[in-house]
């Protein structure tokens, strides 16, 4: 009789002992999978959610004389020293190595202006890409549209005293109050947006930005590369990562997967510990079985090889089953757990593989001393007991 055989046999005389082993192996298999497929799934959500809320790559340029800022990012006064950078330099962002991973561009024009005697600070921008990068923003009333409709921080619309579809006249032309900001808390509630070829044409600056902000998707965060390709490519500028920013997605990210995994090895533990009492049982109740094998002839690896192949069968079907049962509870947990309703299930050979590798493995260790003690049994002993 083959070694195979015999194993077969004694899992299927021993159904339900086996049975508790496969579910209890299952268990923990089928939670590494949800966790960790989650972990996958709602770090790709959340990495593209913090995507979009704000650049993490600044261009400004190179300049001495700095005399107002954005977003506490000096950006040189107008009446000064100041060089400005070409908007038609910043096509290059799109030839750089890592292109793919650039998710919006957003160039800015600045400059002092009077609108109703009252000084402010007009900022000229590609309205598509700013409401792309800065979708925190609420916009009571219409999103501007036309060349002549603008975009009123908070407070900017509290000192001229207008409101949505209130008209403006900025250098003798008419503008419209498109939208008004809802308080953002920062130095937007005191700026007037305007189309960035409007802005550029009233401050005297065609063809000319005096910063872009850039929003870079962080699979893998190459923001340093990032960094140098474009200052590479656009040499007149300075090019620097707001690292707060991209320190704060790291964080976050590694922190929820240092969770998941210590709950994964948690759960391997227990695995292995319902193995091993499985295991060492049931050689316990074969003491006689055993010595009959030993006393006709059997070695000690026939007995071990008995006992393991045993545990590898239970193990790869626990792994079947574990990565079946986890993927379908990530698939019922993703919904309730991810930030945005459109998170996608990541799929992952590898997790397949891993969680049935992982089964065998704990199931094989768990049973190596039971199989061990097994081998080591007296076969005079054992048949005493007959």
């Amino acid at each position: 009789m083959k070694l195979h055989t015999i194993s077969i046999n004694n899992l299927k005389r021993r159904k339900a002992k086996m049975a508790f082993l496969t579910i209890g192996l299952m268990v923990g298999i089928a939670t590494i999978v949800t966790l960790v497929t989650l972990t996958s799934s709602m770090s790709s959500d959340i990495e593209r959610k913090m995507d979009e809320f704000g650049a993490n790559i600044l261009i400004t340029p190179q300049s001495n004389g700095l005399a107002m800022s954005y977003g506490g990012i000096s950006l040189g006064g107008v009446s000064f020293d100041q060089r400005e950078i070409r908007e038609e330099d910043l096509a290059r962002i799109t030839t750089i190595a890592n292109h793919k991973n650039v998710s919006a561009v957003s160039p800015k024009v600045l400059g002092g202006i009077k609108i109703n005697n009252h000084d402010v600070l007009l900022v000229g921008v590609h309205f598509a890409s700013e409401l792309k990068m800065k979708q925190w923003w609420k916009i009571f009333g219409n999103e501007p549209k036309s060349e002549h409709d603008l975009l009123l921080g908070s407070e900017a619309s509290r000192v001229l005293n207008v409101s949505s579809g209130d008209r403006l006249t900025i250098k003798g032309e008419s503008f419209t109050v498109a939208g008004v900001l809802d308080q953002t808390g920062s130095q937007d509630d005191a700026l007037v947006f305007a189309n960035l070829a409007t802005a550029q044409k009233l401050l005297g600056k065609q063809g000319k930005i005096s910063m872009a902000e850039v929003a870079a998707l962080c699979s893998g965060c190459p923001i340093g590369d990032m960094v140098t390709q474009i200052a590479e490519k656009i040499p007149d500028a300075k090019v620097s990562a707001i690292q707060q920013v991209v320190e704060g997605r790291l964080k976050s990210l590694n922190q929820f997967k240092r969770f998941s995994y210590a709950m994964a090895g948690v759960v391997i533990f227990i695995g292995s510990l319902i193995v091993f009492v499985t295991m060492m049982g049931s050689v316990n109740e074969r003491t006689t079985e055993i010595g009959v094998f030993r006393a006709i002839g059997f070695r000690k690896s026939h007995i071990m090889r008995i006992i393991l192949l045993e545990a590898a069968l239970v193990s790869l079907l626990a792994g079947f089953l574990g990565y079946a049962v986890g993927m379908g509870s990530a698939k019922l947990a993703l919904p309730f757990m991810a930030e945005s309703k459109n998170a996608h299930l990541i799929w992952d050979t590898s997790v397949a593989c891993g969680s049935i590798g992982l089964a065998v493995a704990v199931g094989l260790l768990a049973s190596l001393y039971p199989a061990l003690h097994a081998s080591k049994l007296d076969p005079t002993e054992a048949l005493r007991a007959l």
